[in-house]
């Protein structure tokens, strides 16, 4: 499994607690549009990364994230260094 499909599947389980299994998840599922999440709930997501990968994501990533595959890119690239 790549370290992409590895972020990925667990931001599908850290968003269950939001979705309650009413969505189906995909990468190209966006978290605004599609699951109807606001602010307060994309800020508890990014708290969720931050615990569960042991990192710290900075806020301004935010505005360039629509989708659960665009969220788990960017925490692959953090990891990464870049």
């Amino acid at each position: 499994m790549s370290e992409y499909q590895r972020v990925l599947s667990e931001l599908y389980k850290g968003l269950e607690t939001f979705t309650k299994g009413k969505h189906k998840l995909t990468e190209d599922t966006e978290m605004v549009g599609d699951l109807n999440m606001d602010s307060l709930q994309i800020m508890e997501v990014l708290l969720y990364v931050e615990d569960s990968f042991d990192i710290s994501l900075p806020v301004n990533i935010v505005p360039d994230v629509k989708t659960i595959g665009e969220l788990a890119s960017q925490i692959e690239k953090f990891m990464r260094g870049e």
